[in-house]
């Protein structure tokens, strides 16, 4: 399946424009600057924030690691090379150097902190998913007592993340388990070669979206994203590559894609249920596509409730698990973790996962639609980021959650980038060079948490 492609203007690249994406680069360290002097002035007080190097649920800890000299050496070559490659080489070829780029880049980041730490024994805590694979003795028992076990301090209950979630999070690590892929090790390396996929789903659906110039462009970002420190490895990785394929899906012209895309996106509510905010981005990849809306729509909403009539029919109730869910996230941290600090610092957050070029991609975004306001919603690179960027400022202000957001909104940080087609060709390499430096000083300067 292919589109015909729709060229982007050349952004705008005079003095004008370069002192605009100056000041909101200037405002973006600012946000980071404040968060970071103002959690720690607040952990040194007592407040409850549980994040030792807020506003990111790490603790500080710099060191070097095997995956140095390998994450340098990525991205010297995606930097340096990448971003001219993949203006002119054969598609196939450049998503499937996009793919093993990512998985480079991201498996370099996590080895940093050693194979056991950074991989292998990340999903193995008492509040992860592992913790309650072997207890898993029969998955149709599990799903329909699944909601019984959400509220904490009663016997049985969930820990935390398989709580914090739908069953679908935790059946992923089940299924591993049982087709002979348990353990850490495993799991890890499951959220990182899927996490990775991001990178091929994104610049698909902006092909056959018919733009792509834009594919070619954003791909390199994909490839070197900061918040790959996060995918790599968490259950966050696996939920980004499902939704970003799921999406990818939509975009396609046949009805079995678009069929395949709306399972994934149903299957997708029973991974977390902050992505019934997909809802939008869905609606919107719906739209852009050539093609009839409503049949296109009817074709991936057979699909979503397939997902959700069986996990129903199964005895889990997805509005009754978000209620209870609701609930025992109040019986935790936080019932003391400020919104009036986070709803700000989560913001600052993102922009380690994202890195600092989303805020002058975006603000380039927005311009591209005020002066071309009969044709921007027509432009998937304006539309899928600020329908992304809505719906992460939705997830913040609901207070439902407060830190970690580095890795929850994964999943719409990967379509804020697209915004960098945006950006002019002579300072693409520029910023691709500061996503990278993100990314490294976050991973040598902290010890993340998933």
């Amino acid at each position: 399946m292919t589109a015909t492609a729709t060229a982007i203007p050349e952004p705008a690249t005079d003095r004008r424009s370069g002192r605009a994406d100056a000041i909101v680069l200037g405002v973006e360290l600012a946000l980071i600057a404040a968060a970071v002097v103002v959690g720690a002035i607040l952990n040194q007080r007592g407040v409850g924030l549980y994040a030792d190097a807020a506003p990111l649920y790490a603790s500080w800890h710099p060191h070097v690691g095997w995956g140095t000299p390998v994450a340098v050496a990525v991205a010297v070559v995606v930097v340096g090379w990448g971003v001219r490659w993949a203006r002119t080489a054969r598609w196939g070829t450049l998503l499937v150097v996009g793919y093993l780029g990512a998985v480079a880049w991201t498996l370099s980041l996590a080895m940093v902190d050693g194979w056991s730490t950074g991989i292998a024994e990340r999903l193995t805590n008492q509040a992860e998913y592992l913790h309650e694979v072997h207890r898993i003795t029969d998955i149709p028992a599990m799903l329909a007592g699944f909601s019984d076990r959400i509220i904490d301090f009663q016997p049985g209950s969930w820990s935390t993340h398989t709580a914090g979630h739908p069953p679908g999070a935790l059946l992923v690590f089940v299924w591993l388990d049982r087709v002979g892929l348990g353990g850490g090790a495993a799991a890890g390396l499951a959220c990182v070669l899927t996490g990775a996929t991001m990178a091929v789903s994104v610049p698909t659906a902006l092909r056959w979206l018919g733009a792509a110039d834009a594919a070619r462009t954003v791909l390199p970002f994909l490839v070197l994203l900061p918040g790959a420190v996060w995918i790599g490895a968490s259950g966050d990785g696996v939920f980004t590559g499902a939704v970003a394929a799921g999406l990818a899906l939509l975009a396609a012209r046949h009805p079995v894609a678009l069929l395949t895309g709306g399972v994934l996106l149903g299957f997708a509510l029973h991974l977390s249920y902050g992505f019934v905010l997909v809802g939008p981005l869905a609606l919107a990849v719906l739209a852009l596509r050539r093609g009839r809306f409503l049949p296109a729509l009817l074709i991936a909403g057979v699909g979503v409730v397939a997902v959700v009539v069986a996990f129903t029919t199964a005895g889990f109730w997805w509005w009754e698990g978000y209620q209870l869910v609701v609930e025992r996230y109040y019986q935790g941290w936080a019932a003391e973790r400020p919104y009036g600090y986070w709803v700000w610092a989560n913001l600052a957050a993102v922009l380690f996962s994202a890195g600092l070029v989303v805020g002058p991609a975006l603000r380039r975004a927005v311009v591209a639609a005020g002066s071309e306001v009969r044709t921007a919603l027509a432009r998937p690179t304006i539309v899928l980021p600020l329908t992304a960027a809505v719906a992460i400022v939705a997830a913040d202000l609901s207070g439902l959650s407060k830190a970690e957001v580095e890795r929850i909104w994964l999943p719409f940080v990967v379509w804020l980038l697209v915004a960098t087609a945006h950006l002019p060709a002579s300072s693409r390499r520029w910023w691709l060079a500061g996503q990278a430096a993100t990314a490294l000083a976050v991973n040598h300067l902290l010890l993340t948490v998933s």
